[in-house]
Parts: C-alpha cells; sequence; structure tokens
C-alpha cells in the first residue's frame, strides 16, 4: 500500500526559491511507494495549522524549508504515528544535517525513497516545542536583530551581525538547576541542545544525541574578544567542548532563572520570555526519516 505525503512548502525559508521543487519531486519520489500532495505556506503559523490538519490523512508530511518550518510542523504531528520528512531550504538546517539528511534538493528527495526512520527526542522550553535547539542569550539576541532588521538569513549575514553586535553585549547572570542540582552562572550564552548543532555544521555541543533521552545545557562564558575567531573555529571543528569558556551538564529537567526578561529562541525563532523559564526533554517523541549517515544511539 502506497504512503501518502504531503509537501508543505515555506516560499520564504532561506531567501531561496522553491517553485521547481513540485516538479523534482514529479520526477524523483518514487511513485510506487509514495503518493503525494503540495501546499505553499502563506505565513507564520500556517505551517502548522496544515501539519496538525494532516493528522491522520497522511503518513508522511515533508518540511520543504529550514529550521522554523521543521519547528513548526514537527510541532504539529508530535506525539502522534505521522512521519516528518525534511528537504532542507533554510539557511542554517541544523537538524536535517544532524540527521544526516542531504543538503541537496534532488538528493533529499531520493532520500526519502529510502525511507529509513527513526524516533528521536523532542524538547519543551514553558511548554513550547524544539526538536533542534534553544537558548538565550548572544545568539537569542542576534536572532531578534535578524528578525526586527532587512538582513537576509544566511551563514554570511548571521557572522558580520554577530561580529557587530558581540562588542556591545554584555553576559548574564543565571540560576541554573539541572536535575535539581543548582548552579549559578555568568554566560554570554546559554544552549540547550537536543542535537549537536545550531546549523551549517556549528556544533556546540558534539557529543549531544537526539535519542539519547537529555538534553544538553551548554553555558557558554564570557571571553576575550579576541578568542572569537578561536570559539567558532572550535564549533566547526567539533572541539567546543574542549574550551575552558564552555560548560555542558545533560539533564531532563531544567529550571533557569535569570536577572531580567529578554529574548529566547526555539530552533532559531525569536520569541521573549521572563526571568522563569523551564525546560523539559520529551523522549522518543518525533518519528523523522534520516539520512544513510546518520548513526543510531
Amino acid at each position: 500500500m502506497k504512503r501518502k505525503a504531503l509537501f508543505i512548502i515555506n516560499p520564504v525559508s532561506g531567501g531561496k526559491k522553491k517553485d521547481d521543487v513540485p516538479g523534482l519531486v514529479k520526477q524523483h519520489l518514487d511513485p510506487s511507494i509514495f503518493e503525494y500532495d503540495f501546499e505553499f505556506t502563506t505565513g507564520i503559523f500556517h505551517a502548522h495549522d496544515l501539519a496538525v490538519a494532516a493528522v491522520g490523512e497522511y503518513d508522511t508530511i515533508v518540511a520543504v524549508g529550514g529550521d522554523g518550518t521543521v519547528n513548526e510542523i514537527a510541532s504539529g504531528i508530535v506525539e502522534t504515528d505521522t512521519e516528518l520528512a525534511v528537504i532542507p531550504f533554510g539557511s542554517g538546517n541544523g537538524l536535517a544535517r544532524f540527521l544526516g539528511i542531504p543538503m541537496g534538493t534532488v538528493d533529499a528527495i531520493k532520500n526519502m525513497n529510502i525511507g529509513r526512520s527513526i524516533v528521536i527526542d523532542a524538547g519543551k522550553m514553558n511548554n513550547q516545542w524544539f526538536f533542534n535547539m534553544a537558548g538565550m542569550g548572544f545568539d537569542a539576541h542576534i536572532s531578534h536583530v535578524f528578525a526586527q532588521g532587512s538582513e537576509k538569513r544566511g551563514f554570511v549575514n548571521y557572522f558580520k551581525s554577530s561580529v557587530q553586535e558581540i562588542s556591545q553585549y554584555r553576559a548574564q547572570e543565571y540560576h541554573i538547576e539541572v536535575d535539581g542540582t543548582p548552579l549559578d552562572r555568568e554566560a554570554f550564552m546559554l544552549s540547550i541542545a537536543n542535537s549537536s548543532q545550531y546549523g551549517n555544521n556549528a556544533h556546540v555541543s558534539p557529543t549531544a544525541s537526539v535519542q539519547d533521552g537529555l538534553l544538553d545545557v551548554c553555558v557558554i562564558k564570557p571571553f576575550p574578544l579576541w578568542r572569537f575567531p578561536e570559539m567558532g573555529l572550535r564549533m566547526f571543528t567539533k572541539t567546543a567542548d574542549k574550551s575552558k569558556y564552555v560548560e555542558i551538564i545533560k539533564g531532563k529537567h531544567v529550571d533557569i532563572t535569570r536577572v531580567k526578561p529578554g529574548p529566547i529562541h526555539l530552533d532559531g525563532e525569536p520569541q521573549s520570555a521572563d526571568v522563569d523559564i523551564n525546560i523539559d526533554v520529551v523522549p522518543s517523541v518525533l518519528k523523522v526519516i534520516v539520512g544513510s549517515s546518520y548513526k543510531s544511539n
């Protein structure tokens, strides 16, 4: 029996045109395995609403977009039997890269024909889902800068904004409890990692796993400005955890109290939150098609 797939296409994610996606799907998706439909999103949360409505009617929902699109769709099908597939079109594609999903559109479509499926954990921050990475501090600040400005997303612009903003940004004090163990830390950035990376193969927590029932609390401590290139290089060489400025604590439940309300992000999408933040891992809640290079626990 054929599987039914719904491709939900975000036409604006990553600043890349996706007009040819339906044609490529017709060319490369195996018609003996899948029958399929397409929907184009028209605004924020539309992908989520389409995904929720598709549960029960479709076997596989395909996110054609970046981490924000993946988050909207995964949030709509989490804790169901509906399976997620991803055709990466974002600026970072953190979760897709971690799961070994090919970055090329044709190869990502062909990867669906292989259909290697696993079940992954997710996180909840203040009762909102995230699947790759959430956090606060400098990266959340940059997400807000992007959201308010006219800059196109992408690694180069992200790097430029980071360089511009870093000299003015000040680390903050946080009271953190991981599974009941208290820590008081000054942090430049506080990342809660389900997968190991932000995107673009920048790994903040190299040993993170989406199948271990744990989240990695990554405390990036204040560091001298001249070490900024080194910190970046460590992320791209999977050695961030070896830096004296990075502390990683694994756990299931995290309570964070900060000095003042401010930006947070969930899978790179900016929001604001109050001083108290609660985070939980929710194990084995999302079925997802992965790439051939992904190594399960």
